[in-house]
């Protein structure tokens, strides 16, 4: 159940680039709208995985006693999340400020939220 939610906020799981996926839409800003609404669907996925993983380790430390999975989890959610935005603020700089720059960071973001849907689906089971 936990992954048919999932499934609707999140069709199509990695197939493509982000950009490459959008690039029916014909201009830069249709291309940037597109990847941009990709990007909130993807953060609706992320805070959907997040919470099913969440739930299991705080199922987990009530069945060993144990506090340490909550924390661990939150720790490592808050650190993906310093790294994905300096990752892809670097990928932004690559692009010395041209016009594509707004899409590179998104389009990363995408890819990285994907990726961090994946990891965190695996850890609620």
């Amino acid at each position: 159940m936990r992954y048919v939610l999932i499934a609707v906020l999140f069709s199509s799981a990695a197939l493509a680039d982000p950009s490459l996926e959008c690039s029916d839409a014909g201009t830069q800003v249709e291309i940037g709208s597109c990847v941009g609404e990709m990007e909130k669907r993807v953060s609706m996925a992320l805070d959907a995985s997040y919470g099913f993983a969440m739930q299991s380790a705080v199922e987990l430390d009530e069945v060993t006693g144990r506090v340490v999975a909550q924390p661990a989890l939150e720790a490592a959610q808050e650190a993906w999340r310093r790294y994905r935005d300096a990752q892809c603020e670097a990928v932004g700089a690559s692009f010395g400020g041209g016009s594509g720059t707004g899409i590179a960071i998104a389009s990363c973001r995408v890819d990285m939220g994907r990726a961090r849907v994946d990891e965190l689906l695996r850890m609620a089971n």
